[in-house]
Parts: structure tokens; sequence; C-alpha cells
């Protein structure tokens, strides 16, 4: 019996020391070979589940090849006679680490039906799963559930509930449970900047974040990241700036944020700087990483330096694929592009929406009609991508640019949707290059019907009609243009040179 109790205590003392779950069902097995589990049976399947779960926190052995199975975990807590709130907290965890919400729901379920009561981690474990079904009821119910037992005071509690607000897009509860906290930590100030972000409330993150007595890199950026999601790039990249002279290192998202935010601003100069600052930092370029460099040169330019980062990148992703797909359909390299798809396919990479636009830009951009249409027609049947409105508008751009207006026009009415101003108005494009006034006038009448309030429309036609030197015609359309008050926006560039916008 001693000598039991000895290997029993040994093998918990390995299972807390365990590397990989493999070693976790290693010693498991010698549990049952020893016959130690009809000794002590609760302690040790009680470790041995939660040695199995706390490995699921860590994303590389969710993300490992061999996808990890729960039934596992239900395995071993279904062969504990009583479950404690620890063995439950461990259950319930691991469903909700792996991403199964409904069935980690049903075990803090039968816990309460079995009166087993909550603890502080019961509620984050529950919430996350909540959050994970985007579920603002059951949210809401162990809100109420938590304050009936007095954890709402338990910083890991509020935390959690603030994030699941956010992800439901409840701002104001949110916001009121931060306000009614009376413990709060730097998470605390960090999940409520991410749920100002996320509904797309910079000021009121900013605001937020300038009151925070202490900042982390997650701090920095979750608000970087949010300006150059809704396009305040300047903004972004003035606090990543201030970020760097604090002394704070930042994380790949304020990093990818802010090589994203030079890329819309066409800052190569700043891109080149932040690059810099990874190398210099020895920062390890991830795929994430690389994808936002690749994103930054192509769109800026240098899309020789744009195909080097890639070539040299270990990983790639759909995202990475598609940055350098863009880049190479905006340089015009068509034939390029498309011996880039096809490595894409091999590599085992699905195409997506944005895949085929590039690809169809492209095309358009080099003349490459035959091409463009195999791959168009492929779309749905071979890479099972659905045709969206920007489909079919990049191929009327691409037929009407070559003459084509009769394919387009048979097209654009077989579509299964209508077509929008942006689908009709890229016919009218190749009207005008073609001259064929009947259709152009055709395609004008759509668009004016769907958005009267579009200059381009008009200036185009005003050109079909010139070139065809219906002056007549060319008259009536301007009148209209001015009877209805109608502006075209005017055109503008933006050059950066000695650092100066011009």
């Amino acid at each position: 019996m001693i000598l039991a109790c000895k290997q029993s205590a040994n093998l918990i003392h390995k299972l807390k020391r365990c590397k990989s779950i493999e070693q976790v069902h290693q010693i498991h097995a010698q549990t049952i070979t020893r016959g130690l589990l009809s000794l002590h049976s609760t302690l040790l399947l009680t470790t041995i589940l939660h040695s199995f779960t706390s490995f699921l926190s860590f994303p590389s052995h969710r993300h490992r090849h061999r996808p990890i199975s729960v039934s596992y975990a239900v395995a071993i807590f279904h062969l504990i006679t009583k479950p404690s709130t620890f063995c439950y907290n461990s259950i319930v965890r691991a469903h909700t680490l792996l991403s199964f919400p409904l069935n980690a729901l049903l075990f803090f379920a039968q816990m309460r039906r079995l009166s087993v009561s909550p603890d502080t981690h019961t509620f984050p474990f529950a919430l996350k799963a909540c959050a994970q079904l985007r579920s603002l009821s059951l949210a809401a119910t162990l809100h109420s559930q938590s304050f009936k037992f007095g954890f709402l005071e338990d910083v890991f509690v509020s935390n959690t509930l603030i994030h699941v607000y956010s992800v439901a897009g409840c701002i104001h509860d949110a916001r009121k449970v931060f306000d009614q906290s009376s413990v709060r930590d730097i998470v605390s100030y960090n999940a409520l900047i991410d749920a100002f972000v996320k509904a797309g409330e910079t000021g009121c993150a900013r605001e937020l974040f300038d009151r925070m007595p202490n900042r982390d890199a997650v701090s920095w950026g979750t608000l970087i990241a949010g300006y150059a999601q809704v396009n305040q790039c300047r903004k972004a990249i003035e606090l990543f700036d201030q970020m760097i002279q604090s002394s704070v290192r930042p994380d790949n998202i304020a990093l990818v944020s802010a090589l994203s935010a030079s890329a819309k601003l066409g800052e190569l100069e700043k891109g080149k700087k932040i690059h810099h600052y990874i190398e210099q930092s020895r920062i390890r370029v991830n795929i994430f990483l690389s994808t936002g460099l690749v994103d930054l040169y192509a769109k800026c330019g240098c899309i020789e330096t744009a195909r080097e980062i890639f070539e040299s990148s270990p990983e790639r992703n759909l995202f990475t694929w598609n940055a350098m797909l863009m880049g190479l359909a905006m340089h015009g390299h068509g034939k390029l592009l498309l011996d880039y798809l096809s490595r894409m396919v091999k590599a085992g990479i699905r195409p997506d929406g944005v895949t085929f636009l590039g690809v169809l830009v492209g095309c358009s951009h080099a003349g490459l009609i035959d091409e463009a249409r195999q791959l168009f027609g492929e779309m749905e049947g071979v890479y099972k991508v659905p045709r969206e409105l920007k489909h079919y508008g990049c191929m009327a751009d691409l037929l009407g640019r070559a003459g084509f207006i009769r394919e387009a026009m048979k097209m654009i009415e077989e579509m299964p949707e209508k077509g929008d101003v942006f689908v009709w108005g890229s016919l009218l494009g190749g009207c005008r290059i073609h001259g064929n006034v009947e259709v152009a006038e055709k395609v004008a009448e759509r668009v004016i019907q769907m958005n009267p309030e579009d200059g381009g429309v008009y200036s185009l036609l005003a050109n079909v009609y010139a070139n065809a030197e219906r002056w007549e015609d060319l008259a009536k359309i301007r009148r209209l243009r001015d009877c209805r008050r109608v502006n075209k926006n005017a055109g503008c560039s933006l050059i950066q040179l000695n650092g100066v916008y011009a």
C-alpha cells in the first residue's frame, strides 16, 4: 500500500512536469498497468485531466497536424466518481479551448444541476464559450449568476464579461461592467479598448488609452490597429512612433498595423524604417509580418523587393499569396501573376474571392482576355469560389476595354443578381474607348437610374458623344448634369519628395 502511494505520488509529480500531451497519455497508461487507478482514481484522474487541458492553452498544441480529440478529456472526466468544481472547470475549459462551446455550456449546466458550487475560474471559462457562440442571452444569464455568487468583484470575471459583451457588439454593457468594477488591471483597460476599436469608436478608445495608469504592448497595438482599420493611418503611424519613443517593444499587431498604414498612405520611407527596426531588433519575421512587408513594398512600387521577401518567407498563407498577387496585378505583370497563381494552387492554398479579384485585375491590365475568361469560368465549378459583383465588374471592364461590348452586356444581363453601379460603370468605360454610342446610352441610363448623383457617368457619356461628334447630345447631357447640380469628384495624385507631400 505504501509502495502504491509512493508510485501514485511519483506519477502525479511527473504529470505536472509533462511537456506534451503524448507524455500525459504515457503516464495515464502507467497508472493502468500498475493498477493504481483502483487505489487513487480521483486524484490521478483529476491530475491527468488538468494536465491534458493545460496543454490546450498553447496554440502549438491546438494547431498541430494531428487534431486533438476532446473525447479523451470527456472519457477521463466520466471515470471520476464525484467530479469536483476543479474537474468541471477543467472539462469546460477543454471544450472552450477546442471550440466546442455548446458542449462546454452543457457541462456547466450539469454542474449547476448537481449543485456543484462554481468558483472564480468557472465563470470566465463558461463566458468564453458564450463569446464563441455570440450568445448575448446566455452571457446575460451567466452575468446574473456571477452576481448572485458574488464573483463580479473578481477581476478575471469582469474582464471576461467585458470581452463577451464586446464580441456581441454591446459596447454600452461592456462599458457598464468596466465602470462598475471596483478592481481593474491592465487587461480590463485593454479589453474595453478592444471593444471600442471593434465598434469603430477610436475616439473613445483613445480617451480610455490616455487615462490608463500603465500601458503594455497590447494597449498600444490594439489602438494602432484600430486606427489602421478605419483608415486613420496618420494617427496610427504617429501612435506607433510614440510607442517606440516610450521604449515599448511592439508586438506583431502593432508592427503589421503600422506597415499597413504606411502602405495605405504610400509612405515607403516610413515603411522602410519599420522594416529596419524589425531587423535591428531581431524580431522574428513570421507569416503575418512577411505578409505586411510584401503588401507594403508591392503597394509602394517596389515589386521586386516584395518578391524577394515573399520568396524568402518560410511560411505563406492565403493572405501572403493574395498580397503578392495583388501587387503583381497592380504592376501589370500578367503572365507572372498567372505563374504565381499556379504555384499557389500547387502549394495547397485554396484561392478565395480576393485572389480572383487580383487575378482578373491583372489580366485586364495585361490584356490577357482568354486567360481571364477561363479563370472566371472556373471560379465556381473548379475552385468553389462564388462570383461576386466585384468579379463581374472586373470582367465587364476587361471585356469592354478589349472591345467585346456585346459579350460584356450579355454577361451582365445573365448575372444571378442585378448589376450595380460599379458593374455597369465598368462597361461604360469600354464604350468610351471603342465609341459604341448605342450601348453607352443604355448603360448610362441604367447607372443614372441607380445613382443620379454619380457625376462620373455624365462625364463619360459626354466624352462618348464628343468623340462621335454628336454635339446636340453632348449639350443635352451637360444640361441634364447642370440641372441636377451633379458635381464630378476631381481626381488627385499624391507623391512624397524629400519628405514633402505634393
